[in-house]
């Protein structure tokens, strides 16, 4: 197991001053690699440059690791942030499970990184915050604001964003890049084949629902236009958590839009779902609600969902005073829909965010029952390494609240490559045919915005 480690070391300044909104494709392109991007329904828009400080672990005890070395970075802060949201927060994620980074494309990716970003842009409900970090030799007072005030001046030369929105005109961004050339892990013959194992495993006791995924690797006709693809999905999935992660190098990046929370912490406040169980959008109106109801009512659907959101439950009560339970619910997106449980909890003492993670990854919806069979048999199944695929991702404060996501619906994007992930649960009764139409689905959402010229 690999310490976490910072490339600088306390004492932490951050200052931050309210500017004019930039359009976000301007500002993702100004910012210093490497850059980050956050945005969920409920919380602001974050687009990070640089590394004030890095945070990496690798290992078992990588989830402690980063909590002692966040709480470290925080300690002895001189934050001075204007407004609640453009507050200094780390952000990163994740591999799976221990040796997941080992294969391509994960080399770049440690098995934790977290970045305090060293120039960050936070378009709030309250107006678009600049902020400038430091951490160590470079963190004199004097010299923060010094820097500030030179990055609201280049800022300041960006293109502003029109009819109060960061994203830029349709006709403006670069086209989708086109795919030359894809290639798939496994074929269908292979996924047939570990489909049929598994669900003997689970006819013999072993195993109550496994997650198997498969990767697509596609060549791009053209370069991957950045921001444009971040701005496209924004649009389509505003309901969804939408991050961009880049290695230190900044040549690659993980990136997606994910409709699966896995937890989000304020004070003693949490909230998380279940999200297991799909079906496709209908061509119609009626055609959609028919199939919202059919998966309400489709028992292997109901029977993947309900193992989710009980264990979720499960691994709340140890650190909770109550938990409670929404109504089960269809929830759409623009490709797929999804049954959706919310859970909320309070806690019976204060938490650091990272100790439920911890708790809580992975879930069944992303791994399986018992969680260490069905890790066994993901490792021992899938042809390829998860990296941080439906591992956790989000951000991290100085009070330990924060907020990460599943990163499903995901990519790891190059300047001519896109490698994309999906998977599916299965279970007593799955049938593999159709979990290879519902992996199908689950690429779309990336896919979409690869694929050629289309009409936005």
């Amino acid at each position: 197991m690999e310490q976490a480690r910072s490339r600088s070391s306390s004492p932490l300044v951050s200052r931050t001053t309210e500017v004019v909104e930039p359009a976000f494709a301007a500002a993702f392109e100004a910012l210093p690699t490497p850059r980050t991007t956050w945005s969920a329904p409920d919380d602001a828009l974050v687009i990070g440059g640089g590394e004030a400080a890095t945070l990496t672990a690798s290992g078992g005890d990588r989830f402690a690791a980063i909590r002692e070395s966040a709480t470290e970075l925080f300690e002895s802060g001189d934050v001075h942030a204007g407004t609640e949201a453009a507050r200094p927060r780390v952000f990163g994620g994740f591999a799976f499970h221990e040796g997941a980074c080992d294969g391509e494309p994960w080399a770049p990716f440690p098995e934790a990184r977290f970045v305090l970003p060293r120039v960050q842009l936070t378009y709030a409900d309250n107006g678009a915050w600049l902020t400038v970090n430091a951490v160590g030799p470079d963190a004199g007072v004097d010299a923060v604001e010094d820097r500030l005030a030179r990055e609201v001046d280049r800022f300041a030369a960006l293109d502003a964003v029109d009819a109060g929105s960061p994203t830029a005109a349709v006709g403006s961004r670069p086209p989708r890049p086109g795919i030359r050339e894809s290639r798939r892990t496994t074929s269908r013959d292979a996924w047939r084949e570990s489909v049929g194992a598994a669900v003997d495993r689970i006819a013999d006791g072993d195993l109550q629902k496994v997650v198997l995924a498969q990767a697509l690797e596609a060549d791009l006709a053209a370069d991957f236009p950045r921001a444009a693809t971040l701005e496209r999905l924004a649009e389509k999935y505003p309901d969804c958590h939408r991050y961009w992660f880049e290695p230190a190098a900044g040549e690659s990046a993980f990136f997606g839009a994910t409709p699966e929370r896995l937890v989000s912490l304020r004070g003693r406040t949490v909230e998380t779902d279940a999200l297991a169980g799909t079906t496709g959008r209908g061509e119609t109106p009626s055609e959609d609600e028919w199939l919202a109801r059919e998966l309400l009512d489709d028992e292997k659907n109901v029977h993947e969902h309900e193992l989710v959101a009980e264990t979720v439950r499960d691994q709340l009560e140890p650190f909770a005073a109550s938990v409670s339970a929404g109504e089960r619910r269809v929830r759409r997106l623009a490709t797929v829909q999804h049954l959706h449980t919310p859970i909320t909890a309070e806690l019976d003492a204060d938490r650091h965010v990272l100790e439920l993670v911890e708790a809580l990854h992975p879930t069944p919806a992303v791994g399986g029952l018992p969680p260490d069979r069905a890790l066994a048999t993901i490792r021992e199944t899938e042809p390829f390494d998860r990296g941080w695929y439906a591992a956790p991702v989000g951000w991290i404060d100085a009070a330990g609240n924060g907020a990460f996501a599943v990163a499903i619906r995901s990519a790891v994007g190059t300047r001519r490559r896109a490698t994309l992930f999906a998977g599916v649960g299965v279970v007593s009764d799955s049938d593999p045919d159709r979990e290879w139409d519902e992996v199908q689905l689950k690429y779309r959402p990336i896919l979409d915005e690869l694929e050629g010229d289309a009409a936005d």
